[in-house]
């Protein structure tokens, strides 16, 4: 495996890992532990898209604020990228490449694009 490879796997793999390491086997809520502190510098996503066959997959949904992680499974770059205003705007390189984004402070639905593939079309509802 080249090196960009194994590097592009080692990420996917941690970004799995975290996603699904949550108390009680569940997605994290995004509520710290007993006694206030957190235990990791980065806030865990609270959501993840998922690229793969040139598709968004399920629509989201998240918090106000919270972070979304995204995946791309493709060979080709792809980015997730607000219709209205740019509110978010992330370019994730392709086969594995990983990439985060804060979703909007404001309650409502999102719709997003791909700036290289505009037949691709998602939904993030913030709420």
């Amino acid at each position: 495996m080249k090196p960009v490879g194994r590097t592009a796997a080692a990420l996917l793999m941690t970004a799995l890992l975290v996603g699904g390491c949550a108390p009680g086997g569940g997605s994290g809520t995004g509520t710290p532990p007993p006694g206030g502190a957190s235990t990791s510098a980065v806030p865990a996503a609270a959501a993840t898209i998922t690229i793969k066959d040139f598709d968004y997959g399920e629509p989201v949904t998240v918090g106000p604020g919270a972070v979304v992680a995204v995946i791309n499974m493709d060979s080709a770059p792809h980015t997730v990228t607000a219709e209205k205003d740019k509110v978010f705007d992330v370019d994730v390189g392709g086969s594995g490449a990983t990439g985060t984004f804060t979703a909007p402070t404001e309650p409502g639905t999102y719709p997003y694009f791909c700036v290289y593939h505009p037949n691709m079309k998602g939904t993030l509802t913030v709420k």
